[in-house]
């Protein structure tokens, strides 16, 4: 066999060269379509000129500060007696935030309004002893208590409040705002993907879980002719010491659950002994188990036995007033999906939990589908029908909408924003305002067109050129914090 120098190496790859080098001359912008199919090969353009990848200046973005978030310590509530909560958690920290912003809320007159309306219920929390709920549904962009639990810091500690709020029954996503561990056979069931339930009584957090499959009982006798063998099922849930100061405070702890139609025993345990033990209400309707605690408990194991098991659709861990924030976060979602779950336990639990702002994050999973500008019109019109959903449901609550961030898609080397992701936006503010609601531009905060690959390079966002890291979703929840407070600025007269 004949040995290969170098030499002849140099010589076959030039003689590659000059036999492709002319086509370069011929090839039409965009390339060929040969059959239907595609073919791009390199322009003289791009040869003589070739493309630089472009990112938007972000440098006043990281500027803000972002240290203040935990650095008021949580009020030690005043203990009075041992059995029970004195009510006296939830204090907030104290002091004002004075901040301009550089991208505000966008709102009609009506929408500035309902705003106004919810800062006088927020402001008067603590004052008046009261509980009220904001929840931040999103994508995969906030799961695991990302952007959440800064915002939900930042509130409590000038609003009052404890505690991380609604958390999922059974929880997926790594999370620091909270501890939770579970028996195997509990499964979770979800109506934006996955396993999903018949009856569709989700819930608030728009998922549930239960430790035996769905039975349908038509009449007493029912039970008894499945033939059924009484399971054991158990969640423990507790503070987290990884959590934000307010997130790991709180002595208020509720087990929300529905669809409970045959016998089932609840026994709470803490440190392995029995705490409360009760049956659970068999009317199939949404409810809630209660419990109060002088201070922040060790976990709690919550015991079911029963033959057929409720929907356990959340547990609650909260302060005894003041604000709790909860992240409801749906991976996979476009936030289309409250018409998918049952209207009369969702309003139900709306109202358990005092719900008076909503924020929906959502459009990120849908620009990447997006064919033509009447893909976007369709799904901004729908949409919009899903925050007038939520305002039904919660009649009087506010509604912020946070649209998609900059995200980029990669060609020819580069890597550059979606195309129709601006008129994504533009489509999504009007639907919003149309409905009374405000939103916030998180596109436009981050520094617009091809902002996202700067974030990148400065390691506050991820790989896949879409996600925020953990320090960038503290920068994100910032800006929104100082676009939330510069209106809240505005209405109290500062």
């Amino acid at each position: 066999m004949k040995e290969l120098k170098p030499q002849h190496v140099l010589l076959f790859l030039l003689g590659v060269l000059l036999v492709l080098a002319p086509v370069m001359y011929f090839v039409p912008e965009g390339g060929w379509n040969i059959g239907g199919v595609k073919v791009k090969y390199m322009t003289k353009e791009d040869f003589l000129h070739p493309k630089k990848q472009e990112n938007a200046d972000v440098e006043d973005i990281f500027k803000i500060d972002t240290s203040l978030n935990a650095e008021i310590p949580a009020k030690k509530p005043l203990v009075k007696h041992t059995n029970g909560s004195n009510g006296d958690m939830g204090a907030p920290g104290g002091g004002s935030y004075e901040v301009e912003s550089e991208v505000n809320l966008q709102m009609t007159d009506a929408g500035k309004q309902n705003l106004n309306s919810f800062f006088e219920t927020m402001s008067n929390a603590a004052a008046e002893k009261k509980r009220i709920s904001i929840l931040h549904y999103g994508d995969s962009q906030i799961e695991g208590d990302r952007m959440t639990g800064f915002i939900r810091e930042r509130i409590q500690n000038q609003f009052g409040g404890n505690g991380p709020g609604l958390i999922p029954a059974t929880n997926v996503y790594n999370t620091y705002a909270f501890d939770q561990t579970f028996s195997e056979n509990f499964q979770r069931y979800t109506c934006f993907g996955g396993e999903r339930l018949k009856n569709r009584k989700y819930g608030a957090m728009a998922s549930a879980s239960r430790f035996t499959p769905e039975y349908e009982l038509k009449t007493e006798n029912t039970l008894d002719s499945l033939d059924l063998k009484e399971q054991v099922g158990w969640i423990e849930v507790g503070p987290s010491a990884r959590a934000r100061t307010r997130a790991r405070s709180f002595n208020n702890v509720k087990m929300h659950y529905n669809s409970c139609i045959a016998p089932t025993m609840l026994r709470v345990y803490q440190g392995g002994e029995i705490i409360h033990e009760d049956s659970l209400i068999m009317d199939g309707g949404q409810h809630s188990v209660h419990l109060s605690f002088a201070s922040t408990p060790g976990p709690l194991k919550f015991e079911f036995t029963g033959k057929i098991s409720p929907n356990i659709c959340a547990f609650s861990l909260e302060g005894d007033y003041g604000v709790q924030v909860s992240n409801i976060g749906m991976r996979g979602s476009s936030g289309t999906v409250w018409g998918s779950m049952n209207q009369n336990v969702l309003a139900t639990m709306y109202r358990e939990v005092n719900t008076k702002m909503v924020i929906m994050q959502f459009g990120g999973n849908s620009v990447p589908s997006f064919t033509d500008s009447t893909s976007v019109r369709n799904f901004a019109n729908y949409f919009k029908g899903q925050i007038n959903a939520v305002k039904r449901l919660n009649p009087g609550a506010m509604v912020i909408v946070i649209g998609p961030s900059d995200m980029s898609k990669y060609e020819e080397g580069l890597y550059n924003t979606y195309p129709l992701l601006p008129y994504c936006i533009d489509r999504m503010i009007a639907a919003t305002k149309e409905t009374g609601s405000a939103y916030w531009n998180l596109y436009a905060a981050m520094g617009g067109y091809n902002s996202m690959p700067a974030w990148v390079e400065k390691g506050m966002a991820g790989s896949d050129y879409i996600h925020f890291s953990n320090a960038g979703s503290n920068y994100a929840a910032q800006l929104f914090y100082n676009a939330l407070m510069t209106e809240y600025n505005t209405w109290k007269g500062n």
